[in-house]
């Protein structure tokens, strides 16, 4: 009995010593486990490439590792639910698009940015139009005189019902007096495949995502939604230089759930601020023609924060059902 109660003794002391530990020294045991990076979209797409990257290079800095977990659907809104009822203690992660602050203004996603901890944004890119290589559409200006003469009949591809490119193609349309049938994937990736199997006349994606296709002969840019021509498609042209007013593209970074450990995630806040400069990161995003855009928790929260006022006026003028 006095050996049981010595050991009982023991525990709470050890107990009551840990929570007693400063912050700081509680995260030294994080991360205990594999760190879970939820992809919100199916894999192929520029969203997974960003996140297979960032974890291959992260697993240097956590002992256990990161691994990559597919969670599609809704546009991205499964995938970030998804985190929100993992247990927030900073071992499941989610990377975060453009869709993720344009979902809730539509209605699609009952949570916003304020749910969640931005950690770091990776990436940015512009929206694009693609089409297969022998489509009958050689320029943008032949794309679009079809598009008039038939309105709503070519089918066009995008990433989901309120996806950075559905909102892109919607804004293409109002400012060229156009009309397609929007066809909505769970994913970029679903979406290319179903335009080189004949299923689609274009695909609203990024640049990056079709690059390998492009290289391959396979797809031709016709358009690119930017302020500026992007160094690695220098000869596509912009809509802007078109005379349309249009400059729409994603980006990608890293957030967790709202209410991890401040020094959970002050640790993950310095530790990804190392992963974002790593020289291979850096090289392996180029490397897949993404665009490198890095920026901290605290500015990726501004960004956002931004981003949901200017898209709650854009919304109103288009048509997104």
């Amino acid at each position: 009995m006095l050996m049981r109660q010595g050991l009982m003794a023991a525990a709470l002391s050890v107990a009551g010593l840990a929570a007693a530990l400063p912050a700081h020294a509680q995260a030294d045991a994080y991360p205990n486990q594999p760190v879970t990076l939820v992809v919100p979209f199916q894999p192929g797409g520029g969203t997974d490439a960003v996140a297979r990257t960032f974890a291959k290079v992260s697993a240097q800095y956590f002992p256990k590792g990161m691994v990559v977990l597919n969670k599609s659907g809704a546009g991205g809104a499964v995938g970030w639910k998804y985190v929100l009822n993992s247990k927030n203690d900073g071992h499941t992660l989610t990377v975060v698009t453009a869709e993720f602050v344009i979902l809730p203004l539509l209605g699609l996603f009952d949570h916003t940015y304020k749910d969640y901890t931005p950690l770091v944004q990776l990436n940015a890119d512009p929206a694009a139009i693609v089409v297969p290589v022998n489509s009958p559409y050689k320029t943008l200006e032949e794309f679009m005189a079809a598009a008039k003469k038939a309105p709503a009949t070519m089918n066009v591809g995008t990433s989901g019902t309120g996806s950075i490119y559905d909102v892109a193609l919607s804004a293409f349309e109002v400012k060229s007096d156009t009309r397609f049938t929007h066809i909505p994937f769970p994913g970029s990736g679903p979406a290319l495949l179903n335009l080189l199997g004949g299923q689609l006349d274009a695909v609203a994606t990024s640049p990056a995502e079709a690059s390998e296709y492009v290289r391959a002969g396979k797809l031709r840019l016709l358009v690119l939604m930017s302020d500026k021509r992007v160094p690695e498609f220098p000869d596509v042209p912009t809509a802007k230089e078109k005379g349309l007013d249009v400059a729409y593209g994603t980006w990608r970074g890293i957030a967790g759930p709202k209410g991890m450990p401040p020094a959970t995630v002050a640790k993950l806040k310095e530790v990804f601020e190392k992963v974002a400069q790593d020289p291979q990161l850096i090289a392996a995003i180029k490397a897949q023609n993404l665009g490198y855009v890095y920026a901290d928790g605290d500015a990726f929260e501004k960004k956002m924060a931004a981003e949901t006022a200017d898209y709650a006026q854009v919304l109103k003028t288009l048509s997104i059902k």
